[in-house]
């Protein structure tokens, strides 16, 4: 058996092209997606926009080294619900105040539909604390995060 050694420092490339003030089309390996402001604020709404990308983000990372690390574990999580709610401050997106702490508080209401037991649950959440890059870089921006993991019921 052949042991193979993931690469632990990478380089992430991204090409994005801007399509007016509001639209971004951007390539990440073969994959484009767009980000866009919705039509209210001048955008074409073909995408999130780029703060709720970031939140987008939020989950979806969450959601990886959760399983990754209920893996490691032992702990069967089964699929994981993910809500967000956060409370943004636009003062800087308005161009009205420079802002050190947009985003103030995120959120995580993260239900599981697996087996893990509250606790199993509570020690995943610990490692999702510890690894998921993005909320290691919100809360060292200041953003407080609240997650609230439940377990299946009954």
């Amino acid at each position: 058996m052949v042991n193979i050694r993931e690469k632990t420092l990478v380089t992430i490339r991204l090409a994005g092209i801007g399509n007016g003030h509001a639209r971004t089309d951007i390539r990440v390996r073969d994959v484009g997606v767009t980000v866009d402001e919705p039509k209210e604020r001048g955008g074409t709404n073909l995408g999130p926009s780029p703060t709720e990308t970031a939140m987008a983000a939020l989950i979806a990372c969450t959601n990886v080294i959760a399983h990754k690390a209920a893996h490691k574990l032992g702990v069967d999580i089964g699929n994981l619900s993910i809500n967000l709610a956060c409370e943004f401050d636009r003062r800087g997106v308005l161009l009205q105040e420079e802002i050190d702490v947009p985003f103030l508080k995120i959120v995580l209401e993260v239900k599981s539909d697996g087996p893990a037991s509250a606790s199993e649950l509570a020690t995943v959440a610990g490692e999702v604390a510890k690894f998921c890059p993005l909320a290691k870089l919100f809360r060292a921006a200041g953003t407080v995060i609240e997650e609230n993991w439940l377990a299946r019921t009954g």
